[in-house]
């Protein structure tokens, strides 16, 4: 059997996606990635067969910001006044590069099934268009009740309607949806009206080594982040200043988006990095302080690790909200976010025993979900 499968160019988007693939190639099926050429080598080192389609994500919010008057960096600007042109990048300029590059490629791969990410409407809009059939593939909770998601939904139902395409609430595109979030942390309206296939979120990040200290830690061991997309630094530098005042280590990962010297001198008992393996990570982690990036949600759900969140953007607000409700973590939002809050949640987090309780029962269900194997076995039937 012959599987394309086709994502936004991303780590958050990408990423969920290579399990399976690499799942699929194991069971013998040929398979195809395509994304935007800048994520290519990425899925070259898990050994999957590439091909580039599609518009860097970079590239198409400087596409959307043109001819927009001054530049001002993102964390400048007013989320709301965001939202127009998050929804022309999402649903509109993305997906009609991803149309355009998919239907040829389409000639040459000839797939029998297209595993189209559901943040990538223009990989399922190419193959309804091409007549072969399609499977979405979540990368996080599905978040319905965020206005930026909302007018990224509409935007991309206008511009299936333009195709002759009708699309439909949970834009799993009429056909089945492999779902890697926790039933019990899903949105409720969500699971009520979609084909759901399970799936065990299993996390994939580049392969490396592990920094110092990790596997021969002393003490509690808290990991920092605010994801590859959206780094903060004056967010990051409350958070340093709360958590390195704890009997505990601390490990930044500061991502590609700040500057190498943009946190400064640190504690002796932080770390930064400009990047870890995260996957590998989180089993050797005590708590992880985040922005609710997908990814790292669901690492944490698997790994039984309480969590702190403090959103940026996109879902992290809905992801924050099913973290709290889940029992599992706390939150900081905005102007919340000071040294003092930091501290007081963490050490709360770090001890409450019904925390960890609910960590672990959460995690169990993680384990209990289908793996990418069995998942693979079930995709001919999909067809």
């Amino acid at each position: 059997m012959r599987l394309l499968f086709t994502s936004l160019g991303s780590f958050g988007h990408t990423f969920p996606l290579v399990p399976l693939a690499v799942a699929a190639r194991e069971a013998g099926h040929d398979v195809v990635f395509a994304t935007s050429e800048d994520f290519l080598p990425q899925l070259t080192k898990a050994g999957l067969e590439t091909a580039a389609a599609g518009l860097a994500i970079k590239d198409a919010f400087g596409q959307a910001f043109a001819g927009s008057g001054p530049r001002r960096p993102p964390g400048e600007i007013p989320r709301e006044e965001l939202f127009p042109v998050v929804a022309k990048v999402f649903g509109e300029l993305m997906p009609e590069r991803f149309l355009a590059d998919l239907l040829p490629l389409f000639e040459h791969v000839r797939p029998d099934l297209v595993v189209s990410e559901a943040g990538n409407s223009g990989g399922a809009f190419a193959a309804l268009k091409a007549g072969i059939p399609v499977v979405a593939h979540g990368f996080g909770r599905v978040s319905t009740g965020d206005p930026m998601t909302t007018q990224i939904r509409d935007a991309i139902r206008e511009h299936g309607a333009s195709l002759g395409i009708e699309i439909g609430e949970d834009l799993a595109f009429g056909g089945p949806f492999v779902d890697i979030c926790p039933e019990s942390v899903q949105d409720a309206d969500f699971l009520a009206r979609t084909r759901r296939v399970p799936l065990r979120p299993v996390g994939w990040s580049e392969p490396g080594e592990l920094p110092a200290g990790v596997l021969d830690k002393r003490r509690p061991l808290v990991y920092l982040t605010l994801g590859t997309a959206m780094g903060h630094a004056g967010v990051l530098t409350e958070a340093i200043a709360g958590l390195s005042g704890l009997d505990v280590d601390v490990l930044v990962a500061t991502g590609p988006s700040l500057p190498d010297d943009a946190l400064g001198e640190v504690p002796a008992n932080v770390r930064l990095e400009a990047w870890v393996p995260q996957a590998a990570l989180l089993p050797h982690v005590d708590l992880v302080v985040h922005h609710g990036g997908s990814g790292t949600t669901l690492g944490a759900f698997g790994a039984a690790l309480p969590q702190l969140l403090m959103p940026q953007g996109a879902d992290q607000f809905t992801n924050a909200d099913a973290v709290v409700a889940a029992g599992v973590g706390d939150r900081l939002l905005g102007t919340e976010v000071t040294a003092e809050a930091v501290a007081t949640k963490a050490r709360h987090l770090l001890t409450d025993t019904s925390v960890r309780d609910a960590a672990r029962t959460l995690a169990a269900e993680v384990a209990a979900m289908p793996s990418p194997a069995e998942v693979a076995a079930q995709l001919p039937t999909l067809v």
